[in-house]
């Protein structure tokens, strides 16, 4: 698992100064988990420890979101003094996600069909 831990912080390094080389305004672990799909897409699937990896961090991913968190509870003036810009991105982001999710449901679940058939 070590070395699957050693893989993902060595993909997220590569995007990050990927994006510092570039100034890509993208996040540099957003590079590096689209270089962790690439790599498993070439290699057919992850391998199996990788897997046990990515259970064990959803296993506690509510301690992942604590420095988020903490993060927002510091910019609460900010916060405040543009609630409704925030409550409408909020929103709105939901109910892209939402629609993202059904859309890729319905997706899957027609190939799912069509190889069943």
């Amino acid at each position: 698992m070590a070395g699957m831990i050693a893989l993902v912080l060595s993909l997220q390094l590569v995007g990050e100064v990927m994006v510092r080389l570039t100034g890509a305004p993208v996040p540099g672990p957003v590079i590096g988990m689209l270089l962790l799909v690439g790599v498993l897409a070439l290699r057919g699937g992850p391998p199996e420890p990788l897997s046990r990896l990515a259970e064990t961090l959803i296993g506690h991913l509510s301690l992942l979101f604590i420095p988020a968190g903490v993060g927002v509870i510091s910019y609460l003036g900010l916060l405040a003094d543009r609630w409704l810009a925030v409550s409408i991105t909020v929103v709105a982001s939901t109910l892209i996600s939402l629609l993202a999710t059904a859309v890729t449901l319905r997706l899957l679940l027609r190939r799912r069909d069509m190889e069943g058939s």
